[in-house]
């Protein structure tokens, strides 16, 4: 076991000032007096109005981590029928009703005669938002919100239920990938293939769930007066530091500056491999014929060197994760009925998330790991910030966090790998997985726009316009010979699309900002790792453009600025 820190302190709850300590979420009936006192309370001065937001943080809060902990257990086995009841309960019969009382608790706050009192450089952002989310709120779109959230839970219950078998085993998709690495090429096709035709058994299923979904989020939009979804979920998400323009000018450059460089990376892959044509079982396999990286062999050795990894960088970082594992709050390894995916959940009351992911024993679940630990980091950086909502940074901001953990514990990898090919293989392979990153977050955010500004599409011409948007910053060198039926369906496989629409391209703007992070990180590693954790710490107090400053890195997308740190990424790869 690696050696704690001696101080390790498991946190426990704040105190509760305004709700019941001993209080539980259990019914509407309960909750609802508390609205209805904050929704009437007098308040005579601005420390009153300051009392009544941390009460109401506090509120918000309780009911936070309370869905949490809902969504926490279901995803973790979707087969738990009281665990799914207890979920939906909260959505559909919780989150309807506090809609409306948010909307006049924003109401009652902005037309306060104290509201321009308040401290203007720490409330600016949250006020900002506050008066978002008044403009943007409907009554009618309470229930569609409801259904929303209904039919987004079945993609993960679809999805989660997908499994195939290979050699007589039967496994999820995702152990079944891992197959993708092996030398043996007929291998990696078996696997390829088999992946491809279980998903595709539920195709039209999932374009039903899609179709029905486009519906109903065209609805909320056109409710709350805007063109199409894109540009009420701009508004929705706080997208207060660029336009759909910025991200359209994003994908231009990526096409321009990392699309040719892949596209080299690929050729010489082709050439290792030795083969004729480059196929899509092709691409995960080590080109020089050796086994796949093997870092860890279960869930409890990955977490046991991720906490040594974060230790060697950082006794506070290391201090994080070890108090997750004292207080139990993973869940790693990958097993049927299990949800797809990863995630780390913030718990807003103790403070402490939950991690979440379906590690098998790749290189990827290392990264995964390390990324989800960069959000948890996140999480514990913030925890003591006054209201809830300034623990809510914009994804911009949450997956620098994460990403840039990816590249900064790089230099301590050794700890997954003490053979120094392997360390090296694995530092390159990652590097070209961060530059792969850019196309398909391009392809899947392109997509998107043109999804919601055609809502009128239908299930061929979204077909169509998928295979169009890949064909442009996908693996150009690749041969889909034979393969065609399985292109179309390709973005099902993405539960952004479904469950947490135009969420993603974050990832590349992040991922910019991460690989700036690291290279401060390489000139300057104290000062690096001191201006990450400054940076983070801030929540989301300023703007993003702020929190990137304080992070020493520009959020700046323009093709200039791509170009000079993929240079770096270059370099460095040249390096191993």
């Amino acid at each position: 076991m690696t050696n704690v820190s001696a101080n390790l302190i498991i946190p426990k709850r704040k105190q509760r000032t305004y709700i019941p300590e001993d209080f539980k979420v259990e019914t509407w009936e309960a909750l609802q007096p508390s609205f209805e006192e904050l929704k009437s309370r007098h308040i005579a001065n601005v420390q009153e109005l300051e009392k009544w937001m941390t009460d109401r943080s506090e509120l918000e809060s309780m009911l936070s981590e309370d869905m949490g902990w809902r969504y926490i257990r279901m995803t973790c086995d979707t087969q738990n029928e009281e665990s799914t009841k207890a979920f939906q309960y909260f959505v559909s019969e919780i989150d309807p009703k506090i809609a409306p009382y948010d909307h006049e608790l924003n109401k009652k706050l902005m037309h306060s005669p104290y509201v321009n009192a308040l401290d203007k450089d720490k409330y600016r952002i949250y006020l900002r938002g506050v008066e978002r989310a008044l403009e943007i709120f409907r009554e009618e779109n309470i229930p569609l919100n409801t259904e929303i959230s209904t039919k987004q839970q079945q993609y993960a219950a679809i999805t989660g239920a997908m499994t195939v078998t290979l050699d007589g085993e039967e496994m999820t998709l995702q152990r079944a990938a891992d197959r993708m690495k092996q030398n043996d090429r007929a291998v990696r096709e078996t696997a390829w293939r088999t992946i491809q035709e279980r998903r595709i058994q539920d195709k039209d299923k999932l374009d039903e769930l899609f179709s029905e979904l486009l519906k109903l989020r065209t609805q909320v939009a056109k409710n709350a007066d805007f063109e199409n979804f894109r540009d009420y979920m701009f508004a929705a998400l706080g997208r207060f530091d660029y336009t759909p323009q910025d991200c359209f000018d994003f994908h231009t450059s990526i096409k321009e500056t990392i699309v040719p460089l892949l596209t080299t990376i690929d050729q010489e892959r082709k050439q290792k491999l030795g083969v004729d044509e480059l196929k899509p079982w092709d691409l995960d396999v080590d080109p020089s014929g050796r086994k796949p990286l093997e870092p860890f062999t279960s869930g409890e050795e990955l977490l046991e060197k991720t906490v040594q990894v974060f230790y060697k960088l950082d006794t506070y970082l290391g201090d994080c994760l070890a108090t997750m594992r004292a207080m139990g709050h993973l869940d790693l390894e990958s097993r049927k009925g299990k949800a797809p995916g990863g995630y780390n959940y913030p718990l807003d009351e103790i403070g402490v998330p939950f991690i979440f992911m379906n590690a098998t024993s790749s290189l990827r679940d290392v990264i995964t790991m390390l990324h989800e630990g960069g959000h948890a980091v996140h999480s514990f950086l913030t925890r003591e910030l006054t209201l809830n909502s300034f623990k809510h940074p914009p994804s911009e901001v949450a997956e620098l966090a994460s990403m840039s953990m990816e590249l900064i514990s790089m230099d301590y990898w050794d700890t997954f790998f003490d053979d120094e090919d392997e360390l090296r293989r694995a530092k390159k392979t990652h590097l070209e997985s961060v530059l792969e990153t850019f196309p398909w977050v391009a392809t899947v955010d392109k997509f998107q726009h043109w999804i919601y500004e055609h809502p009128e599409q239908t299930t061929e011409e979204r077909k169509q316009e998928w295979v169009n948007i890949f064909d442009q910053f996908n693996h150009q060198l690749v041969d889909w010979t034979g393969l065609e039926q399985y292109k179309p369906y390709m973005w099902q496989k993405q539960l952004h699309i479904f469950e947490v629409p135009f969420y993603y391209v974050e990832y590349a703007m992040a991922q910019l900002g991460a690989i700036a992070v690291w290279k401060n990180y390489k000139e300057n590693p104290a000062e690096g790792l001191a201006a990450y954790k400054r940076a983070l710490s801030l929540g989301y107090t300023v703007s993003i453009g702020e929190v990137y400053e304080a992070a020493g890195i520009k959020f700046d997308f323009s093709t200039a600025y791509i170009k000079s740190l993929v240079d770096f990424v270059q370099h460095e790869m040249e390096q191993l």
